[in-house]
């Protein structure tokens, strides 16, 4: 969803620059159109995606109510090896909705009650703000406990091995509003509801998901680990830049909690038609995770589509800097889709518009391609880039005949027209914020680098471009006043 709502805001930005779920509606939409959700239809519609955009590849699960519709795997990993149906991929945020399974089912069982503070089940989850005594395991669960990127974030700060390391390392760290009065999407919540879990089930967090969670729903090839270091091939994929994809590395993150969950295809599918429910917890504490509390749309690890929004929507995203996931279900028509591409964040938006065309070709209509945002607006960045370093030749050109200008006129009146070259170097200092604030998560300029390239290349071009304009300039001056003397 954050990767949606900055692919709209920027494509505008850069324009302005250059539970039981009957069957019956998506049918007839099927029988008026022609368009069937079926897997000829899905494998053609993956086909034309991967040949469209360059995207090296992509596992999916469909269903229908308790069916499998269709489990594939579409071109190959980073390494080269085939992508099938049962390809072990990481699913990054997908992981919160398992969490949060876990959390309910102990719940369930009496084991724990989600609206007692989570400090009564965890007297080791302290920080340096009084306020968070009170934050409750519903409120961790909602993402309204208070904790927020703005006043903790993790991911610029050095990364722990363990749950109970990463629930330690909070203790000085302060609330950014008081529990229950603000949504904040934050990992740290779900770190801390991982260490919930194999305190109170007095296991580790990651046996306690393969025996209380997967296997009930025969997920025997789904594991959850604590850093992308211990993923398949340490979450290596691609990242995207200027309409080409290229194999990329990824920094070692602490994922255990929030995003650490490595599944495949055919186990994915098992998680969708997990959701309604009886199999692990009753249908009850499914329905309860897929609704967020009142004004929100942020539900326990899923999200609700904004009223109006049609077809009803529940769902999350998932994003690595060298993947993408994102799992949806359609109400009204029992349909569950999971896609994961190993493509990264921002750049690499291709799990949701290919979970966007099934949803189409659910409702009984032909999708088409939509390209990722970035193999549009990476162009404008590129001519971007390459029109500020143009500018740049030609002011190093230039540099001479505006010395001598200069020399004619007073120093207050020149200085003035050199601040416009601060502009660049201060938006590249900047840039991690301002991304961020769009965003709200906080990261760091090597991770932006590998999130959007281009983005950081035409910054860093422009300031390139600035320091030299100036630098020639300044020896110009000298030069001319040398000349003078």
């Amino acid at each position: 969803m954050l990767i949606r709502t900055l692919r709209r805001l920027t494509c505008g930005a850069l324009a302005a620059l250059a539970i039981g779920w009957p069957a019956a509606p998506a049918q007839a939409a099927a029988q008026a159109t022609g368009a069937t959700l079926d897997p000829a239809a899905i494998d053609r519609y993956l086909t034309d995606y991967l040949d469209e955009t360059g995207l090296p590849g992509a596992a999916v699960a469909v269903t229908r109510g308790d069916e499998v519709v269709h489990t594939a795997g579409y071109g190959h990993t980073a390494g080269g090896a085939e992508i099938t149906a049962r390809t072990p991929l990481p699913v990054a945020s997908l992981s919160k909705s398992m969490t949060a399974t876990a959390v309910v089912r102990l719940a369930e069982a009496g084991a724990l009650d989600l609206d007692q503070p989570v400090r009564r089940y965890l007297p080791e989850f302290t920080m340096a703000d009084p306020r968070a005594a009170g934050i409750t395991v519903r409120q961790l669960l909602n993402q309204t406990s208070g904790m927020a990127d703005s006043a903790y974030p993790d991911l610029t700060r050095p990364q722990p091995d363990t749950l109970e390391e990463a629930v330690a390392a909070m203790r000085g760290a302060r609330l950014a509003a008081d529990p229950g009065t603000a949504w904040s999407y934050h990992n740290p919540n779900y770190s801390v509801l991982g260490r919930l879990v194999e305190v109170v089930a007095d296991r580790p967090f990651a046996e306690y998901l393969a025996d209380e969670v997967f296997g009930p729903l025969g997920m025997a090839d789904t594991v959850s680990v604590d850093t992308t270091d211990d993923m398949p091939d340490h979450a290596r994929g691609h990242v995207r830049a200027y309409g080409m994809v290229f194999e990329s590395s990824h920094p070692r993150w602490f994922t255990a909690g929030g995003f650490g969950v490595v599944s495949t295809a055919e186990d994915l599918a098992r998680w969708l038609v997990g959701q309604r429910g009886e199999r692990v917890i009753s249908a009850e504490g499914v329905a309860l995770t897929h609704t967020p509390p009142e004004g929100e749309d942020y539900a326990m690890g899923w999200r609700t589509s904004q009223p109006g929004e049609e077809p009803r929507r529940i769902e999350h995203t998932g994003q690595l800097l060298t993947h993408n996931a994102m799992q949806t279900l359609l109400p009204e028509s029992g349909t569950g889709i999971a896609v994961v591409t190993n493509t990264g964040m921002l750049s690499g938006d291709d799990a949701q518009l290919i979970v966007d065309g099934l949803v189409e070709l659910a409702e009984g209509r032909t999708p088409s391609v939509t390209r990722p945002f970035s193999m549009t607006a990476d162009l404008v960045l590129g001519a971007l880039t390459l029109l500020a370093l143009g500018l740049a030749t030609l002011g190093v050109v230039r540099s001479g005949r505006w010395a001598r200008r200069a020399a004619a006129r007073a120093w207050w009146r020149t200085a003035p027209r050199l601040l416009p070259y601060a502009l660049p170097v201060l938006l590249f200092i900047w840039l991690t914020d301002l991304v961020g604030a769009a965003m709200h998560r906080q990261g760091t300029l090597s991770q932006l680098g590998l999130a959007w390239p281009a983005l950081v290349i035409w910054a860093a071009g422009s300031v390139l471009a600035a320091v030299v304009v100036l630098a020639a300039r300044g020896v110009a001056v000298v030069l001319v006043r040398r000349g003078a003397a």
